[in-house]
């Protein structure tokens, strides 16, 4: 499926990331980014759909040329950022790049203020697929003017550039009420919330943001404009193996765009494998685009469900997350019947675990499920629609088990 949005033409709903931010005892240079845009390709993730390598903050000189062009680092980027790009295209990916709504960027290098139509040309002339523009050193009143603006620029190039802003979460922390209508117009993905840090208890102030907000901001969120609840740090320091999939089966129920943030030379097999995981990156990529809420919390468990496709009738398939927000050091139990979690359709629905990648074959709306979820971890589950009546069978619990 392809984003109907003036700024994107040929990528799938939520875009799948690199965004090799600056690694310990490794500053971001050209060499990491080429050498990450290899790994991309030959070790799989290319194949599984991410296709964006994003520098972020820091590739600037501290002060513009004589024309007032932007310049890359020439020490770190001696090449400039259009053979960058090239490189990147040549491994048949798309290349991504990093300003600001501001005077400067949040690292002090140059924003865009003054200059976004240059920057938006300057942009298009390097072949960028794809812009961040973040909103330090600016003011949030100015930005209902200055995003559209900038995203007006962006296509009056003629290139097709992802938009990305940080638009409405400068204005939340400023008090305001982000006009989304407006933000949904000119923006393919927004920031509304804090930046995430690799730790489990800043990825948990993410999912309890947007759990306790939901109403707010499901609605916003569609094919062509997503909210962006930040980077995937799976892989890194911060999040256990079963953190890491809890951060991966959300972001697929949340509609997230997946924007690894990861050193690809050292990460171990286990989270490879959670970013890898092709049937969680189709719940994420689901064409319907409908993002997914929490639908029970009670005692550090947690529920989260997604609408997706196949529809039979007026019937939705889902993806169910069972989130274990404790740490009590022993797994939860967790019974439900299909029917009380929404699944409703006489028919039946094909159940399937995600990571486990058991097929519990077709169950009927009265079957009651029960999985074992491990402190800070998740069972996800994927439950299509049948498109003939359930078949009567002898009822039984389904019982999932994770390994010791």
């Amino acid at each position: 499926s392809h984003l109907p949005v003036q700024l994107y033409v040929t990528a799938v709903l939520r875009k799948l990331v690199l965004t090799p931010t600056i690694f310990p005892f490794s500053p971001a240079s050209e060499h990491l980014f080429r050498t990450m845009s290899d790994l991309v390709v030959s070790e799989g993730y290319a194949a599984v759909g991410y296709e964006y390598i994003n520098v972020d903050d820091c590739w600037l000189e501290k002060s513009r040329g004589p024309r007032g062009e932007l310049v890359a680092d020439r020490r770190r980027f001696p090449s400039g950022m259009k053979a960058l790009a090239n490189y990147v295209h040549a491994k048949g990916l798309k290349f991504g790049i990093y300003e600001d709504y501001g005077n400067y960027t949040c690292a002090g290098y140059p924003g865009i203020l003054g200059f976004s139509a240059n920057d938006a040309a300057q942009f298009a002339s390097w072949d960028v697929d794809y812009v961040k523009l973040d909103g330090c050193y600016s003011l949030p009143i100015d930005m209902d003017h200055g995003y559209p603006e900038f995203g007006r620029h962006l296509n009056s190039t003629g290139r097709p550039m992802v938009y990305s802003c940080s638009w409405p979460v400068y204005q939340i922390y400023a008090g305001m009420n982000p006009n989304y209508s407006s933000i949904i117009q000119h923006c393919n993905l927004w920031r509304n919330y804090d930046d995430i840090q690799d730790s489990w208890a800043s990825l948990e102030s993410i999912i309890d943001y947007y759990g306790n907000n939901q109403d707010a901001i499901i609605p916003n969120a569609g094919p062509g404009h997503w909210n962006d609840p930040d980077m995937l740090i799976i892989g890194n320091f911060g999040l256990s193996y079963e953190q890491s999939k809890t951060q991966m089966a959300l972001w697929a129920i949340m509609a997230a765009p997946l924007m690894m943030s990861v050193d690809l030379r050292t990460i171990r097999p286990e989270f490879k494998a959670i970013l890898q995981n092709r049937k969680i990156i189709a719940v994420d990529q689901d064409p319907l685009g409908i993002q997914g809420r929490r639908i029970y919390k009670h005692k550090g468990i947690e529920i989260w469900s997604r609408p997706i496709t196949p529809i039979y009738q007026t019937y939705y398939s889902y993806a169910i997350a069972f989130v274990n927000r404790r740490t009590d050091g022993t797994p939860s139990d967790v019974a439900v019947t299909l029917r009380e979690l929404g699944l409703i359709s006489p028919t039946g629905y094909r159940v399937e675990d995600l990571y486990e990648e058991v097929d519990y074959g077709i169950l009927s709306p009265q079957t009651k499920i029960k999985v074992k979820v491990n402190p800070s971890g998740v069972v996800i589950l994927r439950a299509d629609v049948q498109p003939e009546r359930f078949s009567k069978r002898p009822y039984n619990p389904i019982f999932y088990r994770y390994p010791n």
